[in-house]
This record gives C-alpha cells, sequence and structure tokens, in this order.
C-alpha cells in the first residue's frame, strides 16, 4: 500500500441525461400528431376509398340480386307506340344487310320519389369497370346519404326515365368516392340506372364546370330556368377540383332507353367502346 486511500469503483461512464424542456415535450407532440394526421388523410383519401368503394360496390350487387330475386312482382311495362317513320339511317338510306329485328322499345315506369336516405336505384357505369354499382338513395346531405350510401338525390328533381331532369350528388375524394371519375367519361358512354322494375340508360354528352350557387343545373332543363322540358336529362354533379369546395363538376347526359326487369340486362351494360 502506498498509503493512499483506495476510491470507490467508479461507476460506468455514460452520457449525462438531457434535461426535458417544456418546448421539447411539444415539439415531439406537434410530430407525432402530424404523423397522426397524415396517417388519418391517407387513409381517407386513398386506403379509405379503396375500402369504401369496394363495400359500396359489394352492397349494390347483393341488391340487385335481390333485386332479380323479385323480378316476377314487378309490374310489366306497356310497349313504347312504334315510330311511323321508323327508324331510318341517319344518312336516309336503308341498310338492306340489316337481318335482326330492332330492339323492343318500352316505355319507362317512374317511381315514386324516395324519402331521405331511401334507396332505390344503383348507378353502373362501364367505362368505371363491371364491378362499379353504387346504391343511390334521396338526399344530398353528408351525414344521411353521401358518407353512408353513395350517390344522392336531390329532391323534388325528376325520377329515373320520366321527362325533365334527374339530378344526382357524390364524392369525389372520401367514403368511395362514387363520382371520382366523373371527368374521365366519353361522349356516347352508357350512364345507366338500375331499380327494382328495370334499367334506364342515358348517354354522356358533356362536362361543365360551374360556381357552387349556380343551382340552375337543377332546372328541368338544365341552365334553363322556366323552360319545359322536352327530354329527358341526367345530371350528376360533386365538386371540383378534387379535394376543394371552390367549384362543381357537372356531367350531362341524355336518356336513351328503358329496359324491364324480366327482359334481363341491357345491352347498354356490356358496352365494348370503353
Amino acid at each position: 500500500m502506498d498509503g493512499r486511500t483506495a476510491a470507490s469503483p467508479e461507476a460506468p461512464l455514460g452520457r449525462a441525461r438531457r434535461r426535458t424542456s417544456v418546448t421539447g415535450v411539444l415539439g415531439e407532440l406537434l410530430i407525432t400528431l402530424g404523423i397522426v394526421v397524415l396517417l388519418y388523410v391517407g387513409w381517407q383519401l386513398w386506403i379509405g376509398d379503396m375500402i369504401y368503394g369496394a363495400q359500396n360496390n359489394a352492397a349494390g350487387q347483393e341488391l340487385s340480386e335481390e333485386w332479380d330475386a323479385s323480378a316476377d312482382e314487378v309490374p310489366v311495362p306497356v310497349p313504347a307506340a312504334p315510330d311511323p317513320a321508323g327508324s331510318p339511317d341517319p344518312t336516309g338510306s336503308p341498310d338492306p344487310s340489316a337481318t335482326t329485328a330492332p330492339e323492343q322499345v318500352w316505355e319507362p315506369i317512374v317511381l315514386d320519389q324516395p324519402g331521405n336516405t331511401e334507396v332505390f336505384g344503383i348507378m353502373r357505369i362501364p367505362r368505371f369497370g363491371a364491378e362499379y354499382a353504387t346504391m343511390i338513395a334521396g338526399g344530398v346531405t353528408r351525414a344521411g346519404t353521401l358518407d353512408h350510401i353513395g350517390i344522392g338525390h336531390y329532391p323534388d328533381t325528376e325520377m329515373p326515365g320520366q321527362v325533365g331532369n334527374v339530378a344526382l350528388a357524390a364524392h369525389r375524394t372520401t367514403f368511395g368516392a362514387p363520382f371520382a371519375r366523373l371527368a374521365e367519361l366519353h361522349v356516347g358512354d352508357a350512364v345507366v340506372i338500375e331499380t327494382p322494375v328495370g334499367w334506364y340508360t342515358y348517354r354522356f354528352r358533356n362536362l361543365e364546370y360551374v360556381q357552387p350557387s349556380e343551382i340552375d343545373v337543377l332546372e328541368d332543363v338544365p341552365q334553363a330556368p322556366g323552360t319545359p322540358a322536352d327530354g329527358r336529362y341526367l345530371t350528376m354533379t360533386s365538386c371540383s377540383p378534387k379535394f376543394s369546395l371552390a367549384e362543381r363538376i357537372v356531367g350531362y347526359s341524355i336518356f336513351e332507353s328503358f329496359r324491364p326487369r324480366a327482359e334481363g340486362p341491357p345491352t347498354s351494360l356490356t358496352d365494348a367502346a370503353v
């Protein structure tokens, strides 16, 4: 021994503990909150839309099958009166090679106005895929129809097949986004509304972008207040641009035909030109 007092074994060296400050804790909380918000937005805008959309389509398909099962109870519509002039070729020359009879034309059955959130139809658009089958219900509130069912029918606008304007609304983002691809429609695309009594085929014509205050698009003749309707129109509305409420995108279609349920689905549902 050299006379010096033996020192106690020293504790292992380590990093000095940082002092926790209110600013540091707040910063970490904000970062965590930001990550949570980003995850939620990602869920709502992409993953959630995929899940909600698949659920909506599955529900629509299930409802369609239920209507098929009760097709015998559907009233038989009246065949439309034949056109005295026939259906000539647009060029004015009959087609001598035609060997098939023209498809039967039926007077459309007009359903009663639906109550709020009452499902009365299924939207089918071949361009959006064979699986697209979104339910249509009365009302256009988010809490009642748009967030939980899919497509909403503006109260007191016409019903499918009726002279005037069938006006519908749906989301382009979130909750399945039924009208997410509205801007992708081409002139002549089939827009079909399936109901318990049959299918109503409309043909897409054009898009328009308007201010949210321009409710004339819901008139019997869109954008023509006070004009008596002499045709059957379909108007689909949604927000524009995506993720914004600044404007409205509006898609217009013209009625083509009605096909009763007992006759089976119309050929418009299998349009190849998509």
